[in-house]
C-alpha cells in the first residue's frame, strides 16, 4: 500500500463508522477516495444540486446551511456530510461551505451503498447521523434539568394572604394565627387606572413583629405599615426556579411574593426552593452570616466544596453553579466586611466594597483567586481616614484567602492603595483607560469592566457601569483596542485541528481551560456587550442582549453560547473530580484522559471560539490601531 493510502487508511480506522468495519473493507476505501481541497468560503455542495459523493473531512472545518440561508451545523475533523442526497436519492437539500482551508477525502456514491447494504453497524451510524452535536448535547442537559426549566409558578400551593396598610399590627398578628402563616404581604388600593387595583407595597414577618415592635416596646394597636418591609425583594411567576434561588441568596431573604403581570398570586419560601435539592448552597450561605470570626468561616471550605460537587453531580449547568458559587464568595466578603467594622469600628467615611471578575459576572467556580476594590467617598482624606481603611481592606482579604480565595498575583486587591480611592478618582480612572487605551489599562479594563457593589454604598458602583456603558460604545477607537487585546488569548487548537498542549511549567501536556477558553470568550462576549450599551454582567446574560442587537452572523449567537456552556462544564467536571479524588483543584485538563464525546466536542467548541475572534476581528478592525 502506497504512503497515501496508509495515511488514508489510519485516518478511517480512528474514526466512527469505518472503526468498525473490517480491516479488508476499510483497506478498499483507502484505495478508493478522492482528495479535494477546498479553501475558506468556497462552495463545497450547492442547493438542488445532484450528489454522487460521500465527504469526510479530513482537516479544516464547513458550514452546513438550511434552504433559508441559516446557519444549520458546523462540522469539523472526522465529520462527514452528503449522505442524504445519497440516500434518498435527490438533489441536496443543505448547502455546505469550507469555513476554513478544507481537505476532504470523498468517496464515490457506489463505495457507499455497499458499505450501508452490507454492514449494520455503518448503516446505523449514518442513518441516525448518530454525531451528537454540541447544540444538541447543551440542549439536553438543559431539559433535563428542574431547576433550570421548573417555574416559580409552580411552587405556588395556597393564594397569597394579605392586608392593608392601615390594618394593625395586633389584627395581622391574629389573621397570621389564623391562616397558619409566618408572613402576610401588605397592600395598598390604588384610584388610578393606569395602576393595577391592588398594589404591594410590602411584607411583614413574624422576626418584623419580633424585632420591630416587641424588642422596642411598640403599641401592638399601630398600622403595619409603621413596622413593615418596604424594600420588597419579589419574583414574577413566568421567572425559573432557580432565580428565585438566587435572590434569596443575594439578598439573604426567605420569603419571596410572586407576582403576575404587578398583581401577588403566591408567596414562597426558602422551604419550597429546598424541594429542588438546592439546599446546599442556601445553607452554606445562612452558615456565612451566621460565622462569628474568620476562624468559623474558614471551617466552612469543605462545605462549599461539596455544595459544589454535589450541584456538578445534580447536573446544573455552568450558569447556574457560576451565580451559585459567586453568591457564596460575595457572602464571604459581605460578612468579613460586618466583622471588620465590629473589629474595627464604624467606617470614618461611607465606601463600597467591590467584586471585580468573574465573581461579578456570576461566573465564580471552586478554583478562584480574589479581585476586589473599594470605593471610598469624595470626602476621604488619607491622612484622617487611611490606616481605617487599609486595616479593613487587609481583615478582608486576609479574610478570604483563609477561606480558600487565594490573594490575586496582580495585585488587583483593595489592599493596594490603588484600587482604594474616592469615587472622582475611579470615575477619572475609567475615563482615561476608554479615552486613552494603553497596554496596561486595556488589562485593566478586563477585570474591572467586569464589577459589583457588594457592600456599602453600592449604588456607586452602579454609577460606574453607567459611566463604562456610555463612553465605551460610542468609542471605536477603544473597542478595536480591546478587540486587539482580547486576541491575546487563542483556543488551543494547531494548524489540523489537534490540540496544542502547555509547554512549560508542571502542566505540561494539559490545557488551561480558564486561559485558553472560558476567558477568552468572556473577553470577546464583553467587547459585544460594551459595543451594543449592554447593562447585564453575566456572559450569558450579555450573549441574549447581543443577539437581540442583530449584530452577530446568523447562528453564531447560539453557537458561541453552546461553546461557552461545554467549555466551561468540561472545567467544572475536572475541578469536580479533583476535590472528589482529595487533589488540589485547578484549570489544567489532560486530553488524553477525557472521553471520545468530550474530545470531538471541545475541539468544536474551540473552533467556534476560534471563528468568533475572527469575526471579532472583522468586525472592530483591531488591525487598524497604532
Amino acid at each position: 500500500m502506497q504512503a497515501e493510502q496508509s495515511e488514508v487508511l489510519d485516518f478511517l480506522r480512528r474514526h466512527p463508522p469505518f472503526s468498525t468495519l473490517p480491516d479488508k473493507e476499510s483497506a478498499n476505501v483507502a484505495n478508493n477516495v478522492e482528495v479535494a481541497y477546498y479553501r475558506a468560503d468556497s462552495t463545497i455542495l450547492q442547493l438542488g444540486q445532484d450528489n454522487h459523493q460521500w465527504y469526510v473531512i479530513r482537516s479544516g472545518a464547513v458550514e452546513v446551511f438550511r434552504r433559508d440561508g441559516q446557519l444549520y451545523n458546523r462540522l469539523g475533523t472526522g465529520d462527514f456530510f452528503g449522505e442524504q442526497s445519497l440516500m434518498l436519492n435527490r438533489p441536496v437539500r443543505f448547502p455546505v461551505t469550507a469555513l476554513e482551508d478544507t481537505l476532504i477525502y470523498i468517496i464515490g456514491e457506489q463505495t457507499f451503498n455497499y458499505l450501508f447494504d452490507n454492514f449494520e453497524h455503518f448503516a446505523d451510524f449514518v442513518e441516525v447521523e448518530d454525531q451528537t452535536r454540541l447544540r444538541q448535547s447543551m440542549a439536553k442537559r438543559e431539559d433535563d434539568n428542574g431547576l433550570l426549566t421548573a417555574k416559580v409558578e409552580n411552587l405556588i400551593t395556597t393564594l397569597p394572604v394579605t392586608v392593608c396598610s392601615s390594618t394593625t399590627v395586633h389584627q395581622a398578628a391574629l389573621r397570621m394565627t389564623e391562616e397558619n402563616v409566618s408572613s402576610l404581604l401588605i397592600t395598598r388600593s390604588s384610584t388610578n387606572q393606569t395602576e393595577p387595583e391592588t398594589q404591594v407595597i410590602g411584607i411583614i414577618t413574624d422576626l418584623d413583629i419580633r424585632r420591630r415592635l416587641v424588642a422596642e416596646g411598640l403599641s401592638s394597636e399601630i398600622p403595619v405599615a409603621d413596622i413593615m418591609t418596604t424594600e420588597l425583594i419579589y419574583v414574577q411567576s413566568h421567572q425559573f426556579v432557580f432565580e428565585a434561588m438566587m435572590l434569596m441568596l443575594k439578598h439573604n431573604v426567605q420569603h419571596l411574593p410572586v407576582l403576575r403581570k404587578s398583581q401577588p398570586i403566591g408567596l414562597i419560601s426558602h422551604i419550597d426552593i429546598l424541594r429542588y435539592e438546592s439546599e446546599n448552597s442556601l445553607f452554606v450561605v445562612k452558615n456565612i452570616f451566621s460565622g462569628q470570626s474568620v476562624d468559623e468561616l474558614a471551617s466552612l471550605i469543605h462545605d462549599v466544596q461539596g455544595c459544589f460537587t454535589r450541584m456538578v453531580h445534580q447536573d446544573a449547568n455552568s450558569q447556574m453553579i457560576g451565580s451559585a458559587m459567586a453568591v457564596v464568595g460575595r457572602s464571604f466578603k459581605q460578612r468579613l466586611c460586618e466583622l471588620g467594622e465590629a473589629s474595627l469600628g464604624p467606617p470614618p467615611v461611607p465606601y463600597c466594597f467591590l467584586a471585580l471578575g468573574s465573581m461579578a459576572r456570576g461566573e465564580q467556580l471552586i478554583v478562584t483567586d480574589q479581585d476586589n476594590a473599594i470605593i471610598l467617598s469624595n470626602n476621604y482624606d488619607p491622612d484622617l481616614h487611611g490606616s481605617y481603611f487599609e486595616a479593613l481592606a487587609n481583615f478582608v482579604c486576609d479574610g478570604l484567602a483563609r477561606c480558600g480565595y487565594s490573594y490575586c498575583t496582580g495585585d488587583i486587591m483593595a489592599t493596594n492603595t490603588r484600587w482604594r480611592q474616592p469615587l472622582a478618582v475611579w470615575q477619572q480612572y475609567f475615563s482615561q483607560w476608554i479615552e486613552q487605551p494603553s497596554a496596561e489599562s486595556l488589562l485593566h479594563s478586563a477585570i474591572f469592566f467586569d464589577l459589583e457593589g457588594i457592600w456599602g454604598q453600592t449604588h456607586w458602583a452602579e454609577q460606574l457601569n453607567r459611566l463604562i456603558r456610555q463612553k465605551a460604545h460610542k468609542n471605536s477607537h477603544f473597542l478595536a483596542c480591546m478587540a486587539r487585546n482580547a486576541l491575546l488569548r487563542t483556543p488551543p487548537l494547531g494548524f489540523f485541528k489537534d490540540f496544542v498542549m502547555e509547554t512549560d511549567g508542571r502542566q505540561t501536556n494539559s490545557i488551561n481551560m480558564k486561559r485558553r477558553g472560558t476567558a477568552p470568550i468572556a473577553d470577546l462576549i464583553r467587547l459585544h456587550a460594551l459595543a451594543i450599551g449592554s447593562s447585564a454582567r453575566n456572559s450569558f446574560e450579555r450573549l441574549k442582549d447581543v443577539i437581540e442587537a442583530g449584530i452577530l452572523p446568523p447562528g453564531r449567537g447560539q453557537d458561541l453560547r453552546d461553546a461557552l456552556e461545554f467549555i466551561a462544564m468540561v472545567r467544572i467536571r475536572h475541578q469536580a473530580l479533583d476535590i472528589e479524588l482529595k487533589r488540589e483543584p485547578d484549570n489544567n485538563i489532560e486530553p488524553e484522559y477525557l472521553s471520545d464525546f468530550d474530545r470531538k466536542n471541545l475541539k468544536e467548541a474551540f473552533q467556534i471560539l476560534s471563528s468568533a475572534q475572527r469575526y471579532m476581528k472583522f468586525r472592530y478592525q483591531p488591525g487598524r490601531v497604532n
